[in-house]
């Protein structure tokens, strides 16, 4: 693989492995983009993206514009003589100019089986959906939101415990070589990217807190796989007896006869929660304010009375 001029445009966490392999295998990155310093929770101070700590320890030019196709920006980009660009997660739509600032396109990382689940939560949506099998896809960036034509894909299965972190994590070690391949064949000439069908065509809206909200009325398959899906954020969560707030984290479905939605007992030193269907198996708790706590440790520290139940009655 002959060494190549790149953009890198990225900036959680998942995207980092991307970036690494790049370096590894020796490409010249001339620039990193990166969404702005966010501010911190509780408003501590502005932070800079993991992409952006990560370029600037490896010695990288890092820039973190508002708006990466604003036309300052496409002309710096333009004058890098850049022959490609590799992009994961970046969370900005890039206008055709930019896309145009390199000699081969933009190649985008995406979690998922295009078409399938297009948008900003591929993975969470796939967990939410019930899918056994997901994947990674990467193509060549247009105008359209995820729908470019393909040039790489690969497989993973969905495990029955997975969160979204867990599958983000793997799917993202995964993808960092599909990348590097992708924009290796490109930039020689070999990629065939093929248009996307029709069929099959679905949308990954990123969850906001609202759907974070466990509804222990549903379910103990939906409640289980939308807390995993919502895992580690945004951050499942229901309300306690006493009205205040708790994330909640993974549940497993137990055999038991159902009993009221969000009700709440100790079996055997397991804490169950009713929904539904049967009951889940509760593995541990967040009040607002507090750390994580096993959900054992919770119970029996809170002394909540018989029939205490989580969410609104």
């Amino acid at each position: 693989m002959e060494p190549m001029r790149l953009i890198f445009a990225g900036t959680p966490e998942v995207a980092l492995p991307a970036l690494s392999a790049l370096i590894d295998a020796g490409h010249d990155i001339a620039l990193v983009l990166s969404q702005p310093d966010a501010k911190g929770k509780r408003g501590s101070g502005l932070h800079p993206s993991p992409v952006k700590t990560f370029a600037l320890d490896h010695g990288l030019a890092v820039e973190t514009p508002v708006k990466a196709s604003a036309p300052d920006v496409v002309e710096r980009i333009r004058a890098l003589h850049a022959d490609a660009a590799g992009v994961v997660a970046y969370g900005q739509i890039l206008r055709p100019p930019l896309i145009a600032a390199t000699t081969h396109g933009w190649v985008n990382l995406h979690f998922s089986l295009l078409p399938a689940w297009r948008g900003a939560a591929p993975v969470q949506r796939a967990l939410q959906a019930g899918d056994d099998l997901t994947g990674a896809t990467t193509f060549l960036i247009d105008q359209g939101l995820d729908t470019g034509p393909v040039i790489g894909q690969l497989t993973e299965t969905i495990r029955p415990a997975d969160t979204a972190g867990d599958l983000l994590g793997r799917l993202a070690l995964a993808g960092a070589p599909l990348l590097m391949d992708s924009l290796d064949a490109l930039v020689n000439g070999t990629a065939r990217p093929q248009e996307q069908i029709d069929d099959g065509v679905s949308h990954a809206a990123k969850l906001t807190r609202d759907d974070a909200l466990v509804r222990w009325d549903l379910p103990a398959h939906v409640v289980d796989r939308m807390i995993r899906a919502c895992t580690p954020a945004p951050g499942a969560w229901t309300t306690l007896p006493d009205g205040v707030s708790a994330k909640v984290g993974p549940v497993a479905p137990v055999d038991g006869p159902s009993t009221t939605p969000g009700l709440v007992k100790e079996i055997d030193g397991d804490i169950l929660v009713g929904t539904g269907g049967a009951p889940v198996k509760l593995s541990w708790i967040q009040p607002a304010g507090k750390k994580a706590i096993d959900a054992r440790e919770w119970w029996r520290g809170a002394r909540w009375s018989d029939g205490a139940q989580l969410g609104e009655a």
